[in-house]
């Protein structure tokens, strides 16, 4: 009997890191002592006075479909954002509220990709950025970079990207995966590029601008020139520990903001009511009050790398942001560890799960194949466990005749 489901789908790859924590949760689940490092999820609970704002909304009987692109309300309160944070002047007719920011992702890419269209990835790149570009019709081009450049593109490989096919430019900063963050005299040098090209647009994805270690931020549309042609996308999932509430949201040159508008009118319509309600007391509080996370999150990056530059063979880069490290495994490749042949990152993160009981996600989901990827967005104690196993795991290297 012949495969009946879409070409689309079964041409779709699986999120790697649901995967490896699907995994995870199925080796416990056994009774092993797995340490997972997979998901990118704050273990923070959500601010109190954000919850507060939920029940207040629950018992004012915010209980009924809210607009497609979001409540009035939510809107102002985002614009609001925007100037405080990024010196961005959207209006509430830019602003589109989805269910998370990969929806605000999805939707951009259905109403601005056509089969055939390019998107540039630097790489390393979310792991979903790869299959919504292809989902949609588009072209992913891979721009590689390594640790030894921090893991930034640069002008020039921009430019030799550029063709006239490309579309648009998709990046993080903060980035997941790397933790790098683009200052303004980068994001000013991207700018001059894409000055001479003004077929292309850009997507910046700005979830984890609070979660900053390098004191300041810069927003690519921030650059003059560039708030026409930039869809900048956030959420309060990461800074707000609020990933199970599902709000995401994108301001965006208007006509955009519409596009994505109608399509979401036609597959989810609006957000949850009550977690709308919630983020607008998010979004309008000063960002000083998730210091405690960020700080707690900066001590654990200086443990992490810390522990990481002991291991002989890890290459790591210093993140500047976000909650992960992305270190250089490629040292073990063709290697055997007790017994174990590492091929690649694939081979190498596997082998931490069997051998260290520790789950990570390899590099090659994210468009690297010489890293693997690992979050610590967990307490200090349970990253100096998974660092000493990993330590211990890789100890023994026998280099392969």
């Amino acid at each position: 009997m012949s495969n009946p489901l879409s070409d689309r789908i079964n041409n779709l790859a699986t999120s790697q890191t649901l995967a490896m924590a699907a995994l995870a949760r199925e080796l416990k689940a056994q009774g092993k002592d797995i340490i997972s490092l997979s998901l990118g999820e704050p273990d923070f609970n959500t601010p109190d006075f954000i919850k507060e704002a939920a029940k207040k909304a629950i018992d004012e009987n915010y209980s009924t479909y809210s607009p497609v692109e979001g409540y009035a309300e939510l809107k102002e309160a985002i614009c609001r954002k925007f100037k405080r944070d990024n010196d961005l002047d959207y209006k509430p007719s830019q602003i589109v509220v989805s269910t998370g920011a990969k929806q605000s992702l999805y939707n951009i890419a259905q109403v601005m990709l056509n089969d055939g269209d390019e998107v540039i990835l630097p790489a390393p790149y979310w792991v979903s950025y790869f299959e919504i570009v292809k989902l949609s019709g588009g072209v992913p081009v891979e721009v590689p970079t390594s640790v030894e450049t921090d893991f930034k593109i640069t002008p020039e490989q921009l430019e030799a990207a550029i063709t006239p096919k490309t579309k648009m430019m998709w990046f993080s900063s903060p980035c997941n995966p790397s933790g790098s963050v683009y200052n303004r005299e980068e994001l000013t040098a991207l700018a001059k590029v894409l000055e001479k090209h003004p077929h292309v647009y850009v997507v910046a994805d700005e979830i984890y601008e609070h979660i900053n270690f390098s004191g300041t931020f810069c927003s690519i549309a921030s650059i003059p020139g560039m708030l026409e042609r930039t869809i900048t996308v956030n959420g309060v999932a990461k800074a707000f520990a609020m990933t199970g509430w599902r709000i995401g949201y994108i301001g965006a040159p208007e006509f955009i903001a519409k596009a994505c508008t109608k399509i979401q009118g036609q597959v989810t319509s609006g957000a949850n009511s009550i977690a709308q309600r919630a983020t607008i007391t998010a979004v309008d509080a000063d960002p000083s009050v998730l210091k405690h996370m960020v700080d707690a999150f900066h001590s654990r990056r200086d443990l992490v790398v810390g522990l990481l530059k002991e291991i002989p063979g890890v290459k790591i880069n210093v993140p500047e942001g976000a909650f992960y490290v992305f270190p250089d495994v490629s040292s073990f490749f063709g290697k055997t560890l007790k017994g174990t042949l590492i091929k690649d990152a694939n081979d190498f993160s596997m082998y931490l799960l069997a051998e260290a009981c520790v789950a990570t996600v390899t590099g090659d989901a994210f468009g690297n194949p010489n890293c693997i990827r690992f979050s610590y967005a967990t307490s200090e104690e349970l990253l100096k466990e998974a660092l000493k196993r990993i330590k211990e795991a890789v100890s023994l290297t026998e280099v392969l005749a």
